[in-house]
């Protein structure tokens, strides 16, 4: 079975899972407690956010420890919005946002602030001019993603920075990195982010583990109480066997990064080529190559229900998906093609294929196999629809 839902979660390095039963094995104690042991795990923390630190051209203090994406978005967006509120309620976001992000915002809305949600451009891509435009004497917080989890569009962050510095140095910028470290250049101090989020099993680490940037000097409302773990942000006992063998696999990811992209640049290029050529299938996304990364791709078959197209290539060997993960089972239409600009019947029938470090020219001619036998399944059934 071949295994096209990277983008959804990673199988983790074997270094990573040794790692991982090295450290449950011989540091179990708890990083808050005063005596050796617990001295001795807590330095163990301190060695992973040395190491992220050193990865990202950031202070190791700025980085918290989270259980994942969702929580890291969650802390950064609600924890910002909560801790200026004084400053002013107005908070801007994208409609192509991952839910996480989406629905604080949305929640945020609810308790009282103004939300603005940038639409994008039909390749998925956010225009810094009409954000610009959207700023307000009340803009406390602005938060656009990296790369878009569900069609792959890559955001213009580094411009978006230097225009909120330029216009308001206070507006605090917000970055979900989730889809982009490790497989893209992330540099958090040139492109002028206060709060970036990561999440490890994205990156062949394990589950249960998220990484924030929060650059010194920014405060944030703390969400979870009971302790002053995290610097006071994050209440509870470190998930420190995950921590670890997350800082090696966003280690070994970064290290791979050049040659993964240039091996991601060829099969991405492969299979766009070979959709193209079947006129049932629409790409998403822009045709320039450089605006998208490069291990998603994403198709629409118009008319057909996604669920039918990723069972079927199940059943041909190759593992597919929908919408993200967060959202695959929600069979609504996507909220990130209806932002671009598709109809219902184009937004309603979405696949993505992510790529891994795994795969081959001979495992994208397979899933391209898969697809012509899929189409050839489906085209009497579109006809008989018609």
């Amino acid at each position: 079975m071949l295994y096209f839902d990277h983008c959804a979660s990673t199988p983790a390095y074997p270094e990573v899972i040794q790692t991982l039963s090295e450290v449950m094995s011989l540091h179990y104690a708890n990083p808050s407690s005063i005596h050796r042991a617990g001295a001795d795990a807590d330095k163990l923390l301190g060695r992973s956010r040395a190491l992220l630190g050193d990865l990202l051209g950031v202070k190791p203090e700025e980085w918290i420890f989270t259980s994942g994406g969702t929580e890291s978005n969650n802390l950064a967006i609600k924890g910002a919005a909560l801790q200026y509120r004084s400053r002013g309620n107005h908070i801007i976001t994208t409609q192509i946002e991952h839910a996480s992000v989406y629905d604080a915002f949305a929640q945020l809305e609810r308790d009282g602030f103004r939300v603005t949600y940038l639409p994008v451009n039909s390749s998925g891509h956010v225009e810094v001019d009409r954000l610009q435009a959207a700023l307000t004497e009340d803009t406390i917080l602005v938060s656009v993603m990296h790369v878009n989890n569900e069609v792959g569009s890559i955001q213009p962050i580094a411009e978006i920075g230097r225009m909120l510095k330029a216009n308001n140095p206070r507006i605090l910028f917000h970055v979900d990195a989730v889809q982009s470290i490790g497989k893209l250049p992330v540099e958090p101090k040139r492109w002028g982010v206060d709060l970036l989020s990561g999440s490890a099993h994205k990156l062949r680490g394990p589950k249960g583990v998220g990484f924030l940037y929060v650059r010194e000097g920014v405060q944030l409302h703390q969400l979870l109480s009971g302790g002053s773990q995290e610097r006071g942000l994050r209440a509870g006992t470190q998930n420190v066997p995950g921590i670890v063998a997350s800082a090696k696999a966003m280690r070994m990811s970064m290290q791979a990064m050049g040659d993964r992209r240039r091996q991601m640049d060829m099969l991405r290029s492969r299979l766009v080529e070979a959709i193209r050529a079947m006129p049932e299938l629409l790409l998403n996304g822009s045709e320039d190559a450089e605006s998208m990364a490069p291990h998603i791709v994403h198709f629409s078959y118009p008319g057909m229900k996604p669920e039918v197209i990723v069972h079927m290539l199940e059943e041909n060997g190759v593992i597919a998906s929908t919408k993200s993960a967060c959202s695959s089972k929600d069979s609504k239409p996507s909220r990130v093609l209806l932002a671009m600009g598709a109809d219902i019947a184009r937004a309603s029938g979405g696949v993505r294929i992510s790529f891994g470090d795994e795969h081959t020219e001979q495992d994208v001619s397979a899933l391209i196999t898969a697809l012509h036998q899929m189409v050839n399944k489906l085209r009497p059934l579109e006809r008989s629809a018609t």
